[in-house]
């Protein structure tokens, strides 16, 4: 029996719903969605799943979210790690793993064992870009961190652990030219050759792909704080799928000068080569020395117009979850635990209609 706040299906986590400061605006953006993706899963809604073809383009699917999750969401053995590191990854990197938003686990006993480490970005929909266009035409800012380029520079070492040669084959004609990796002006001739190292590596990896990032979107009307009716879905790109979000806008844009976008695919080439080369990656070290003078406090950022034609889709158009079964979602007087310090947290506030 609930007995206090609480979230569905959020039943093992290593957050005490029950007290005020796990409903702060930095827990709140990544327990959510994964209660959101709980509560699809109970409804027999499967997330639009992002992945990428051989021909580089981006295409929609679907996929369950216990497939997504690595687990059953809802059963009793599943445990929901929040901001901790993907320890299947540990053997890969020197130094310590960066902290990722949720990590899936199943308890056995006394052990738990990590199944899928996600990257969570609720994202409103629409946003600063797309608000004043045709409703059609809105979509979401996101905004990456480094520690998501690491965990996608992970993500496809672990599939190469037993192929490093090949790897090393498809990196080595461009990244052997590379003499000084730190040189803004000395990068600039590479900047072709790194995109293509990506672009071949995804073409040849697109059966192994695997989901990396989440992507929950609410909705308001137009700019306001107002919840549509429709105004929940989730989107997941596959760590393939992801790299467009950097490399695609690289390619238009940066030919002539290190932006954040090629920077991102500077330092996803660089760890995989140096994976290949020392059979681990120091990422704290490349995201450090390889700033191009720009602070690297995020990765990069992408408005609406950026995003809008990756997820076109009916679910962007009319998100699946009304704004009525929220109070399905936030259980036993969550909502009074809020703190209206981000958007969405001031959406649900400014509703309260929804818990009635």
């Amino acid at each position: 029996m609930l007995t206090g706040p609480a979230l569905f299906g959020i039943n093992n986590s290593n957050r005490d719903y029950t007290k005020r400061e796990t409903w702060g605006k930095n827990q709140f953006n990544s327990s959510f969605p994964a209660a959101l993706g709980c509560y699809m899963h109970s409804k027999n809604i499967d997330p639009v799943y992002l992945t990428l073809e051989k021909n580089l383009k981006v295409k929609h699917s679907f996929i369950s979210v216990e497939k997504l999750y690595g687990v059953n969401p809802l059963g009793e053995s599943t445990f929901y790690s929040f901001e901790t590191e993907h320890s299947p990854y540990l053997t890969l990197v020197n130094g310590n793993l960066p902290r990722i938003d949720l990590v899936t686990c199943m308890t056995r006993n006394e052990n738990v064992d990590c199944v899928r480490g996600l990257e969570i970005k609720l994202t409103a929909l629409p946003d600063e870009q797309t608000f004043d266009l045709p409703e059609a035409k809105y979509s979401c800012e996101i905004v990456v961190r480094p520690d998501t380029i690491i965990y996608l520079a992970l993500s496809i070492a672990k599939r190469h652990r037993k192929s490093v040669g090949k790897l090393k084959d498809l990196l080595y004609p461009c990244c052997k030219k590379i003499k000084d990796w730190t040189s803004h002006v000395g990068m600039i001739e590479h900047l072709s050759g790194i995109y293509e190292c990506i672009d071949k590596l995804c073409g040849n990896s697109v059966e192994e792909q695997e989901p990396l990032m989440v992507q929950p979107v609410w909705k308001t009307n137009g700019k306001s704080t107002v919840l549509s009716d429709n105004c929940l879905d989730m989107f997941v790109w596959s760590d393939l799928a992801f790299t467009r979000l950097f490399v695609d806008v690289a390619k238009r844009n940066g030919r002539e000068k290190i932006t954040r976008h090629v920077r991102s695919a500077i330092w996803l080439v660089k760890m995989l080569y140096d994976f290949c080369t020392d059979k681990k990656i120091d990422h704290k070290l490349v995201t450090d020395l390889l700033t191009y003078d720009t602070r690297n406090d995020k990765a990069f950022s992408d408005g609406g117009q950026v995003t809008h034609p990756y997820l076109r889709s009916d679910q962007l158009l009319k998100p699946r979850i009304k704004k009525s079964e929220i109070k399905n979602i936030i259980l036993g007087g969550g909502e009074k635990m809020l703190s209206p310090e981000r958007r969405f947290d001031a959406a649900i506030l400014s509703t309260p209609d929804i818990f009635n």
